[in-house]
């Protein structure tokens, strides 16, 4: 067992994954001073989601400018919304210019995590050897494990199958008969993106999307040529899209029924772009807009139009041989199936392999109750363990870089303050400190248009309760996580632990309302 031990590379932070989380953390902790760290990637390359989305059309719905570091500013994005390629580039470019590489370790699958209470540090078990860590942070992101369901008959489809993110390049469309199932955010880039080349196009719609206008345009040889002369340019203009949405936030988290002039936009985008009275109605929700994701596209709607083009507005329920049965009846011979079916987000296959205190893992612990942390940051029972993009930190109107760059604000903190207390320390979530927190957000969630506005989104769990979004604009995010109370963890030392007496006056469940 010593031998073993030896082996082992010990390393003060072990961070999973390599996306925009992962990176970012990455930057920060060298930042601070911490080069003691790697970042385990099971891949070969980094990018995490804008890796593996490469399908026809991929692209961003959030602006070029605000979808990205505010410490990397990028004054060459090529286009007011990027495409994948833009933005791999752009984590590429981030990698090499804060000196990331000797810190990455691709090919590195996390296989297990578990708690050494003795050592008070982590195990990691990867399929390329094993690492000891004084800190874990989880950046695996809640867009990394694609979800197929379950459809009766699926084994025995004789044709091509693959997953939007798992796209196969080697497989050529061209006059085949394809079938797309689902109509989220991956889907409407697809169908325009390929509908051209298909012989046929079967889209199968279980619910209809809020779809409008994407206001995509080149960005001119002027204003990057400003932007990199005078890079001040392009932080105003990171701040006025980041203002422009941050107003925003207030109909979707207090005021729902503000969104009806999004109904109204959404129904004229409709409009604008099918002719069909028929289908027309077929693509109207049912719902608030805001309730399911918003998504934006100018030729989704054109596209369904097309004489190659079919909408069955029902799920697929069943393949027989090379038939497509839908609930509705309706059936459909195709040649390849394509599944835009999102992934697993408040189900996510990771939270099997942690094991924290007790060995309980991460999956237990969550239980029935659905996923819950500090500050979106730790859970109890887990210590000196943190997640970016962890629960409820998602947003519905605005970019995910700057959720992910206060909880990476907050890690920092927390190293901070775990180097003050001195080694052979760790600080563990205190569960009456998370339920506090978790209490509150739930509170503010009723009135949300994702949990009111009529709908059943990848946002709620299986009972139902919304554990992928912040209820608050970024600003108070980013308060609620600008630094860490050490009054809500209990600080552990090998053999003992001290768990200074809660102050309920203190801002523990420091949720604006």
């Amino acid at each position: 067992m010593a031998d073993v031990e030896l082996r082992r590379e010990h390393v003060r932070v072990a961070v999973v994954g390599a996306g925009f989380g992962g990176l970012g953390a990455a930057v920060q902790l060298r930042r601070e001073g911490i080069t003691d760290f790697v970042v385990l990637e099971k891949a070969a390359a980094i990018g995490g989601t804008w890796r593996d989305n490469s399908y026809p059309g991929c692209a961003c719905d959030v602006p070029s400018h605000l979808y990205s570091f505010s410490f990397a500013l990028n004054p060459e994005w090529p286009r007011s919304f990027s495409g994948q390629r833009h933005i791999w580039d752009y984590l590429e470019g981030v990698a090499d210019t804060f000196g990331l590489r000797p810190h990455l370790r691709f090919g590195h699958e996390v296989l297990n995590i578990q708690w050494d209470e003795a050592e008070l540090r982590w195990e990691v078990e990867t399929n390329q050897g094993e690492f000891t860590a004084d800190v874990v942070v989880g950046a695996t992101g809640p867009l990394s494990e694609p979800q197929i369901p379950d459809i009766p008959g699926l084994d025995g489809f004789k044709g091509e199958v693959f997953h939007s993110s798992r796209w196969n390049h080697d497989y050529d469309l061209r006059g085949k008969r394809v079938a797309v199932v689902g109509t989220g955010a991956s889907a409407i880039q697809i169908v325009p993106s390929i509908q051209p080349e298909v012989g046929r196009l079967t889209l199968f719609q279980r619910t209809p999307p809020w779809v409008l206008p994407r206001m995509d345009r080149k960005i001119s040889g002027v204003e990057k040529w400003i932007h990199t002369r005078v890079p001040a340019t392009a932080r105003l203009r990171r701040q006025i899209l980041w203002g422009l949405r941050e107003l925003q936030v207030a109909a979707f988290t207090k005021h729902p029924g503000e969104l009806s002039f999004l109904r109204r936009l959404g129904k004229m985008n409709i409009a604008r772009g099918v002719k069909d009275p028929e289908l027309r109605r077929k693509l109207v929700p049912d719902y608030q807009p805001g309730c399911k994701r918003i998504l934006l596209s100018s030729d989704y709607y054109p596209a369904l139009g097309k004489d190659n083009v079919d909408l069955v507005a029902s799920g697929l329920k069943e393949v027989r041989g090379n038939t497509l049965v839908a609930a509705d009846g309706s059936e459909a011979e195709v040649d390849a199936i394509i599944f835009g079916t999102g992934f697993h987000v408040t189900d996510m296959p990771f939270k099997d392999r942690v094991k924290g205190r007790n060995g309980t893992t991460l999956a237990e612990a969550w239980g029935n109750s659905g996923m819950e942390a500090l500050r979106g940051s730790n859970v109890a029972g887990f210590p000196n363990m943190l997640q970016i993009i962890g629960p409820n930190t998602g947003l519905g109107n605005t970019s995910m870089i700057l959720i992910i760059e206060a909880q990476i604000n907050y890690l920092i903190d927390y190293m901070r303050q775990l180097n003050a207390l001195g080694p052979g320390r760790a600080l563990d979530a205190r569960p009456e400190a998370q339920a506090k927190y978790n209490a509150k957000l739930q509170e503010r969630m009723k009135r949300t248009v994702w949990n009111t506005g009529g709908c059943n989104s990848w946002y709620l769990d299986a009972n139902g309760k919304n554990t992928t979004v912040w209820p608050g604009t970024t600003s108070e995010f980013r308060r609620v996580t600008s630094h860490v109370r050490l009054e809500e963890y209990e600080v552990l030392r090998a053999g003992a632990r001290t768990a200074p007496p809660l102050d309920d006056s203190d801002d523990v469940s420091e949720v604006p309302a």
